[in-house]
């Protein structure tokens, strides 16, 4: 698919396709990631997989299903029950940048997409080292 001008960021980057593929890139690695995969209490990483992707489609101009299905997203407000630490992040961050670098997209649209993902698990950080909240 071309991207013609007008069309979403979502559009340009490949659409539904793209974010399915970087998601479920993403939660190879969260699987294979013991201290990661902790963070996650159901058994089958499938319906994590499904609000991510949703999320992150709407976030960059895709269909707002997410907003549907869960409501706002209250990124902040929906992780503050789990202490995100900063080797969480950094965990999460190797994640999401190897999937990041799985797909073929556009030089621009690659670092803006890198820059909300590190923007979005810095703001998520809410616990120090030793899980203490900040």
């Amino acid at each position: 698919m071309t991207a013609q001008p007008g069309d979403s960021f979502y559009d340009q980057v490949g659409g539904h396709e793209t974010f399915e593929a970087l998601v479920h890139k993403f939660y190879e690695g969260v699987a294979q990631d013991p201290t990661l995969r902790a963070l996650y209490p159901e058994e089958d990483l499938g319906p994590a997989e499904g609000r991510l992707r949703m999320f992150l489609e709407q976030y960059f101009g895709g269909p707002n299903t997410y907003s549907q299905q869960r409501g706002h997203p209250r990124l902040r407000m929906r992780h503050v029950h789990y202490a995100v630490t900063p080797d969480q992040r950094d965990r999460w961050m190797r994640h999401m940048l190897a999937a990041m670098d799985s797909l073929d997209l556009p030089e621009a649209h690659d670092a803006a997409m890198r820059d909300y993902f590190t923007r979005a698990a810095d703001m998520l950080i809410n616990a120090d080292e030793e899980g203490n909240p900040l």
